[in-house]
């Protein structure tokens, strides 16, 4: 009895799923929005099109420009959290929501670490949209605001749609230069022993060799994780879909600060034998338990920089969480934002997050932009949404497939610690690829 009460709540569970990514892929590649941002919540969708301000922050100078007007440009120096602040707050609509991206070379700025940037470099891009499409697990209550005609047209292209069939994937494989990737993993252990940083996220690329679908590869990759939170993008000449693990920071409306760091990660989904024994390795395994505590302790310690005095807490300590083909162990922690901060001075304090570059921050941001070829660009930033409300939620970009003039990749990382060894990181970047890799939707060729 049991075993039928469960197969039909997964079932539901798929029929429901599948209901809200065939709305938001309905929406993207309806034609009615040439940029657009989706993010969801554990079944709660948001789907923002079009653009009606816009922020773009790039070293040196943020570009905020109000519709097809002139774009108006402002100098910026020391911390780049501060500028976007800012920016925001010369936002002249009273009320708005904003939804985009941070980029990971932000960071170099934030730390004031030494590295690389063109000075074209996109750190960040946030739109305010000028629709927005919002509905929940069952996608019976749609809520859409924008003009008359913006909503008549989003409801016209929602109704005449057909149920189509979950596309078809074209898998790749992930094995790559193992020699690349471990002799970099060789040198991190080196310098870490050499004392001159504790802990850093080495990663690897993939390119992907055939034209993707987008909207698609987002709903068949969806369809198979199990994310915190999930997003699908098209903004200015880069698209993105991913299936983030993590949080690096959300801020709600009465001040709340959370982050969710994971640190620590075995396989997952191969059979219920393996995946358990695969979990009870990774509980008692020194090198990720390590890992995963240092990293608590630095969020701990970033969230005490910006929280009201004693209110840093973590609410939970090393749970296991599955996240598609990987298994983690987790943590959260929040704490009260001090009255005389904003969101971004929170996001500020937690990007990037301590998971996906290293500790300390600032020597193993120097030590990627040696280390890892090429520039991550969105891997490892965030996708973000903000409001004039003051609340805030970043979420981690990985998991996720990446497209932009011309070309498509993935990327993955492990972090790399003195216990590390680089045949067992390279494993774990493949183990997080196949989040991804699998669900690949090629580009038909009339849309080519």
């Amino acid at each position: 009895m049991t075993v039928v009460e469960e197969t039909a709540s997964g079932t539901a569970d798929t029929t429901i799923l599948q209901r809200g990514l065939q709305t938001v892929v309905t929406l993207a590649e309806s034609g009615l929005f040439d940029e657009y941002v989706v993010y969801e919540d554990r079944g709660r969708w948001v789907f923002a099109g079009g653009v009606v301000a816009r922020i773009v922050l790039q070293p040196d100078v943020v570009t905020t420009t109000w519709g097809s007007g002139a774009p108006t440009v402002r100098r910026w120096s020391g911390n780049p959290a501060a500028a976007l602040r800012e920016a925001c707050d010369g936002l002249t609509r009273e009320s708005w929501n904003a939804y985009g991206y941070v980029g990971f070379g932000f960071a170099a700025h934030l730390h004031d670490a030494v590295a690389e940037s063109e000075s074209d470099e996109v750190l960040a891009h946030l739109v305010v949209p000028r629709v927005e499409v919002r509905f929940g697990h069952d996608c019976d209550d749609i809520e859409v605001t924008g003009t008359e005609e913006d909503r008549a047209a989003v409801f016209a292209v929602l109704t005449a749609a057909s149920v189509d069939e979950p596309p078809t994937v074209h898998p790749l494989d992930v094995g790559g230069d193992l020699d690349d990737y471990r002799g970099r993993v060789a040198q991190a252990v080196a310098e870490i022993h050499r004392g001159e940083y504790a802990k850093v996220i080495l990663s690897r690329t993939v390119r992907i060799p055939f034209d993707l679908d987008m909207p698609g590869t987002y709903r068949a990759g969806r369809a198979a994780n199990t994310p915190a939170r999930s997003f699908l993008l098209h903004l200015g000449d880069l698209r993105a879909s991913g299936f983030s693990p993590e949080l690096v920071a959300s801020v709600d409306a009465r001040g709340v600060v959370t982050t969710e760091p994971l640190a620590g990660t075995r396989a997952f989904g191969l059979g219920s034998d393996a995946d358990s024994a695969a979990k009870s390795d990774l509980e008692q395994d020194p090198k990720e338990i390590t890992e995963h505590a240092v990293s608590v302790r630095t969020s701990f310690e970033e969230l005490e920089s910006i929280a009201r005095p004693g209110s840093t807490a973590v609410s939970d300590f090393m749970s296991v969480r599955e996240r598609g083909s990987v298994q983690h162990l987790a943590s959260t922690v929040r704490a009260r934002l001090r009255d005389d901060l904003s969101c971004w001075d929170a996001f500020g304090a937690l990007f990037p997050a301590v998971t996906a570059s290293g500790i300390p921050k600032r020597e193993a941001i120097e030590a990627i932009g040696r280390l890892d070829d090429p520039p991550r660009g969105l891997y490892s930033g965030a996708v973000v949404k903000a409001s004039s409300a003051g609340e805030l939620e970043a979420a981690l970009v990985l998991r996720a497939v990446y497209e932009q003039r011309g070309s498509a990749w993935l990327r993955a990382g492990a972090g790399i610690v003195g216990q590390s060894t680089p045949d067992r990181e390279f494993d774990e970047t493949c183990e997080k690829l196949g989040s991804v890799a699998p669900y690949l939707v090629r580009k038909k060729e009339e849309d080519a």
